[in-house]
This record gives structure tokens, sequence and C-alpha cells, in this order.
């Protein structure tokens, strides 16, 4: 992915593959870049267009922070099976609430207008048809109950531990965009998703899997959490004329295009640095070093953040006006997934760690 000059004129460029109906159908969903729009949408079954509506390509990052708790407690040999499901479920589950809520109260306030950045890299499922209002509202209730029966299962196992956490969780997923002045409006949305998939969803993960508070959980937690904050940064780089103009002060917003692309490139950066401090003060396993193999993806992120995006898609892009936040996801998948690695292998052998 370049900042080449090749363009086409056409003001919408091509969706992708069109989705498939049935089991492939949603594992297309959660391993492609929002390839939908409305019109493909029509005559699959309802799990499929449900999980395009969810945008469940970005819930890989959650799964991604539940296996990297559970591997963590795997190391310590603290690893139990049922709550590490309950971290898996409930960790989706609450991001595709937060998914859902973000869409249900950006068309509600009337953000999400058919020129937003939101209804043109992929379908909002009001916006488009695909889903009523009351049907997306009716989705929420429903994911909200699942989350509510998981924050109970672990209150009662881990006792006013979970509450915490449960209770910090609940509060930063309503201020990010359900409060009436939302963090992400405040310039603390891009720190709120530092928080929650990196520290609450790895260090609390943790806890809850294996009922002990540990500060090398949270240390081990960072070098992801800034991915994932990165990927936010990206998108609201990507969208920040048109927040600007809608009052909405992100932190791209607030700091200016290049100021904002400085952080993301030190924030993709600070992912490596953090990695070797794990390792160095025992946090993480010496091979957790494997990561290196996702340098090449860090260096084409910082090439594409160096410089202004360009003014049109390039020829077959997918995900336009999204260009600083698909080349993050796209390092941040790859760099998630060594980083998974290399803790599955340091829980193998975890007496090898410095420290």
């Amino acid at each position: 992915m370049s900042t080449a000059s090749a363009t086409t004129p056409a003001a919408v460029p091509p969706p992708g593959k069109r989705p498939r109906s049935g089991p492939m159908g949603w594992v297309g969903a959660f391993t492609g870049f929002y390839p939908a729009k409305a019109d493909d949408l029509s005559g699959l079954d309802p799990v499929t267009r449900f999980l395009y509506a969810a945008r469940s390509v970005i819930l890989v990052i959650s799964a991604q922070s539940a296996a990297i708790a559970g591997l963590l407690a795997a190391t310590d040999r603290r690893f139990e099976v049922v709550p590490f499901i309950g971290v898996f479920i409930g960790f989706l589950v609450l991001h595709a609430i937060s998914n859902l809520s973000n869409d249900y109260f950006g068309y509600r306030r009337g953000h999400d207008t058919e020129d937003s950045p939101r209804r043109r890299y992929t379908l909002h499922p009001v916006a488009s048809g695909v889903f009523t209002m009351r049907f997306l509202a009716t989705g929420l209730v429903v994911l909200g109950a699942v989350a509510l029966a998981i924050a109970v299962y672990f209150v009662a196992l881990r006792g006013w531990g979970a509450v915490a956490f449960a209770a910090i969780g609940a509060v930063l997923l309503y201020a990010y965009d359900a409060a009436p002045r939302a963090l992400k409006e405040l310039g603390l949305g891009e720190v709120a998703a530092f928080a929650v998939w990196g520290p609450l969803m790895i260090g609390g993960g943790y806890y809850v899997i294996t009922g002990t508070l540990s500060g090398l959980a949270f240390l081990a937690s960072v070098p992801y959490g800034l991915g994932v904050a990165s990927i936010l940064v990206g998108k609201h780089i990507d969208q920040r004329s048109f927040d600007d103009s809608q009052d909405q002060r992100t932190l791209p917003v607030l700091l200016g295009e290049h100021r904002a692309r400085l952080l993301n490139q030190a924030t993709v950066a600070g992912m490596y640095v953090f990695t070797v401090i794990g390792i160095l003060f025992g946090a993480l396993s010496p091979l957790a070093v494997v990561v290196v193999l996702a340098l090449p993806r860090a260096s084409r992120a910082l090439k594409v953040m160096s410089v202004p995006a360009p003014s049109e898609p390039p020829a077959g892009y997918v995900g336009w006006p999204l260009w600083y936040h698909r080349v993050c996801l796209v390092h941040n998948r790859l760099f998630g997934w060594l980083f998974i690695l290399g803790l599955a292998l340091g829980a193998l052998v975890p007496s090898w760690r410095i420290g």
C-alpha cells in the first residue's frame, strides 16, 4: 500500500468480493475488509448479514486480547478453561455491542450522514435499510443480556475484583459513544481504546481467568493495547475533516493531521519498544521477539503515515476513505498473531524468562 498517484476517477471504489451465505460467509465476515454494501447482503442468511453489520472483521482484536490473557495465564500455570471461554465470548460480545452502539448513536445524533466516512467505506446497518432501528436496538439488548450473564458469572466466581473490572468496562463502553458528551468527542477515545484492549482486557482478563492480579500481565498488555490505539488513531486521521465539521473533537482533530500522523508512528514503534521492555522485565518470554517478523508491515505503516493520504483511492482499493486505518489494522493483525505465537511458545517453557 503506497501513496502512488495511480487512481481511478470513480467516486466510490470497488467494494470487494460479494459476501457468501452460510458458514463460509461467516468466516468471510471475520476475515475480509469491509467488503459489503447494502445490495450485497440481499438474499444472505440472517447470521451473515448481522456479522457484516457488526463489522466483525475488527472483532479479531478482541479475540486476540482474550488469547493473550489466556496464554499469560497458561504461562503462569494458572489457566482455567471455563473462565477463559467466558472471557473469549464476553470480549467478542462487548466489542460487537460497541460497534452497533456506535452506529446506533451515530445515526440517531445525525453524525452518520450520507457523505460521512462511516457510510462510504461499508454499509451502515440502519441507513442502508438492511436493519431497522428497532432491530438494532433489539440486537443490542440481546447482546447486553449475554454480556450481563457473563459478568454475573465472574462476579460470583471472583468477587469484588470482577465487579471493579466489569464496572470500569461498562463505564468506558457507555462513555465512548453513548454518553451525552462522548469520549471520542473529547479527544479521549483513542486513549480509551488503548486502556480497554490493553490493560483492561488483557490484565483484567488474566485476573478473572486466574483470580490473581498481576503487574507483569498489565505490562505485557501494553504492546497490544498500543496496536489497537494505532488503528483508531489512523481511522480518526482518515475522517478528521468530517469529524471537525461535526464538532467531534477526536485526537487527530485536536492535534492536526501532521502531529497525529507523528503520534501514530510513535505508537506503532512503541509496540516493539514495549515488547522488548516486557521481555527484559520478565513479563514476556524472550520468544515474544518473534514479533519482529511483522516489521515489514510496520515499516509499510510508518511509510504510509509519513506523507498525506492521496486525494483519491488507488485502482481497486477496498475500504476508501479509510487509508491510515487500513494499514494499521493490517499491521496489528499480523503483530497480534505473532505476539500470540511467541506467548504460546513461551508457555511451553515458562521458566525461560529474563528477571
